[in-house]
């Protein structure tokens, strides 16, 4: 009995020890405090070598690095290089041959890759600490360490959410955050094709910046009408798409509909098509000489062509109506779940107040649907605002003024494609990036914490 009660209090005495870097510098052993310098010293000391090498190793791969590129990589960042490429005569070959110069891109590339692989290292040193202070403790305590075995034996057992894990987001780290703030650093140069800076560029700090939200600019005055023409297509498509689909769920639903599951079949049946596929033949029928056009002209209803993508106002009426067509089938299905699974004994204890079907819908189905969709037109909204798709297999942002990079269907999504892709702006693309991150973010979170969803999670009723 007595040896479970000392058992029990060095239990409770590890759970209660702070193994921080901290404690480790204040109260650490020489050992430990050796390990601030050499990763997985302490580790070593107290016989757990597997995981004092695997540190060992870490901090030995990293120094290696920094003396073979490293330094170098760091060294460039701050001047993103100055050589330009050489003309020289080779009188050995009696030729010219050109001297390699500096590539900014690369540069920034590999500055910003160095700073990324420094601030994991320095995660990976103070566990490498934490784990020398925790074997330190353990030790004098009496305690048992864990081998290298008894720890991989672990990985699928208590831990196993670290293995599984692992994967995962080292893939996010390296495929999404590296390449994330690699773009957002280009907004702080002038990376472009503008002054033929796509091979040597320099840090401008917030120039990009200012020139993107400067009315009195071409880009930023581009910038505001497709910001405002951006967020207005995001709330039409979103709430049209959501009224709509919401309609034709309730209609479908309804006891005295018949072959609820045929139309349901007609409507969803668009979803099979590839969407590419269908806005490509929508774009074709609605040429000037296309199938719409002919068929009006040919019948003596229109004496021209209609401009579905030439006018302004009807390209924009034209790819919200298209987009419609296109997203009513999910909202279809989304709302038709729902509707399945709200109580019945509502309706009826409804029924039996008085209720009409009209106050029905707006005191029951409407507040319990916008409960549970929520988050999902949240979403929605996000997808609208970037919807590539749509806009640029339609109508590709026309149409477009002379001397101007942005359509007046473009949307933000859109005219970054076409700043980095077509006119090379990869400066400015960055900036629009960032803002339309800005953007969504702000309106996401605003939204969201200001919903039922959010504030009563636990339930509708």
């Amino acid at each position: 009995m007595k040896k479970k009660a000392d058992a029990k209090k060095k239990k409770g005495k590890e759970f209660q020890t702070p193994y921080t870097v901290t404690n480790a510098v204040k109260k650490g052993d020489v050992f430990t405090r050796i390990s601030l310098l050499i990763m997985g010293f302490g580790n070593m000391a107290h016989k757990q070598i597997g995981k004092g090498i695997m540190f060992l190793a870490v901090e030995l791969g990293y120094i290696w690095y920094m003396i073979s590129s490293g330094c170098h990589a760091l060294a460039m960042l701050p001047s993103l290089g100055w050589r330009e490429q050489e003309k020289v005569w080779n009188d050995k070959k009696m030729i010219y041959e050109y001297t390699a110069g500096d590539q900014s891109q690369l540069l920034l590339l590999y500055g910003v890759a160095t700073l990324f692989i420094t601030c994991l290292f320095i995660v990976v040193w103070r566990e490498a600490v934490k784990s020398s202070y925790k074997s330190e403790v353990l030790a004098k305590e009496g305690m048992h360490l864990n081998t290298f075995k008894e720890d991989f034996k672990s990985l699928f057992d208590q831990n196993l959410h670290k293995l599984l894990l692992a994967a995962p987001i080292m893939g996010i780290l390296i495929f999404t955050v590296l390449p994330l703030l690699y773009n957002i650093s280009m907004a702080f140069t002038n990376y472009g094709k503008l002054n033929e800076h796509l091979v040597l560029f320099d840090w401008v700090g917030l120039e990009n910046f200012k020139k993107v939200l400067n009315m009195g600019d071409s880009i930023g005055k581009q910038f505001y009408s497709v910001l405002g023409w951006t967020l207005i297509w995001a709330v039409l498509a979103t709430v049209l798409n959501y009224i709509f689909g919401m309609i034709l769920a309730i209609v479908i639903n309804r006891k005295e509909t018949k072959g609820k599951a045929f139309w349901r079949f007609c409507f969803v049946l668009s979803i099979a098509v590839p969407q590419f596929v269908s806005l490509l033949i929508m774009r074709t029928m609605l040429q000037p000489t296309g199938i719409v056009n002919s068929v009006l002209e040919r019948y003596g209803i229109i004496n021209s062509a209609l401009p579905f993508f030439t006018n302004a106002t009807w390209a924009r009426v034209t790819v919200i109506v298209i987009n419609l067509w296109v997203g009513i089938p999910y909202t279809l299905l989304q709302v038709t779940g729902i509707l399945q699974n709200i109580p019945a004994e509502l309706y009826e204890a409804a029924k039996i107040d008085g209720a009409n079907a009209v106050q029905a819908f707006f005191k029951i189905t409407l507040p319990y649907m916008l409960f549970v969709m929520t988050p999902y037109l949240i979403t929605q909204f996000t997808g609208n605002v970037n919807n590539f798709n749509v806009i640029y297999l339609l109508s590709a942002g026309a149409p477009v003024q002379t001397g101007l990079t942005a359509g007046r269907t473009d949307l933000l999504v859109t005219w970054l494609y076409k700043l980095t892709v077509d006119f090379q702006y990869y400066n400015l693309g960055a900036v629009i990036g960032i803002m339309t991150f800005v953007v969504l973010a702000i309106v996401a979170l605003v939204t969201y914490r200001n919903t039922a969803s959010y504030k009563d999670e636990e339930g509708f009723m």
